[in-house]
């Protein structure tokens, strides 16, 4: 399968927020997101749209359909983040990548991840990270993720699969989010 890893642009936003909506927490069965994973929080198409003109998404184009999206920005462009987001900036001092503390190094956001149905199990993630991982040489040390606790699928893909290294927790009301990082340039891509 031969996909275009590039930014997503803002004419991506209406297919980025149909895809996003389709893979939401709360348009899934319990047992659709233990299967599958799934993506949270208010991504419709103005907000897409904004992180896409930012430069903060990727996409995975399969000659016009979207096989897949991932966020990638700045913590300085996360503009009214959403609770998790927010715990996230907060944690910088606590957290902690190669020995120092988050907020004395060089990182950017990754996510939300979101594949198509169709896509899944056909190396899309892999080539979104990929792509983030390329994307973030250069403007950052780390790539950071955080994962709710209960997403065993993307914990699965993202730490046992592509090798991000877990870096703490933090819990927002009675939802707990597990923190990751991967470092940014090609060489930080296992199996590349």
């Amino acid at each position: 399968m031969d996909l275009d890893y590039r930014y997503a642009s803002a004419s991506d936003a209406p297919a980025m927020a149909e895809l996003f909506a389709a893979n939401h927490h709360d348009a899934l069965t319990e047992q659709q997101r233990a299967e599958q994973g799934f993506v949270q929080g208010a991504f419709d198409v103005d907000v897409l749209r904004a992180m896409a003109e930012r430069g903060g998404l990727l996409v995975a184009d399969d000659d016009g359909r979207l096989a897949g999206l991932l966020g990638l920005l700045s913590p300085a462009d996360a503009l009214n983040p959403p609770p998790p987001v927010a715990a996230l900036l907060d944690a910088q001092d606590s957290l902690h990548w190669q020995g120092q503390p988050l907020s004395a190094t060089r990182w950017l956001i990754y996510g939300p991840v979101v594949v198509d149905g169709a896509y899944r199990g056909r190396g899309v993630a892999r080539g979104l990270f990929t792509a983030a991982v390329e994307a973030a040489s250069g403007r950052a040390e780390v790539m950071v993720a955080f994962i709710e606790l209960v997403n065993k699928t993307s914990w699965r893909v993202h730490v046992d699969g592509f090798g991000m290294t877990p870096m703490g927790e933090f819990t927002i009301g009675d939802r707990a989010y597990g923190v990751v990082g991967a470092p940014a340039g090609p060489s930080a891509v296992p199996g590349a």
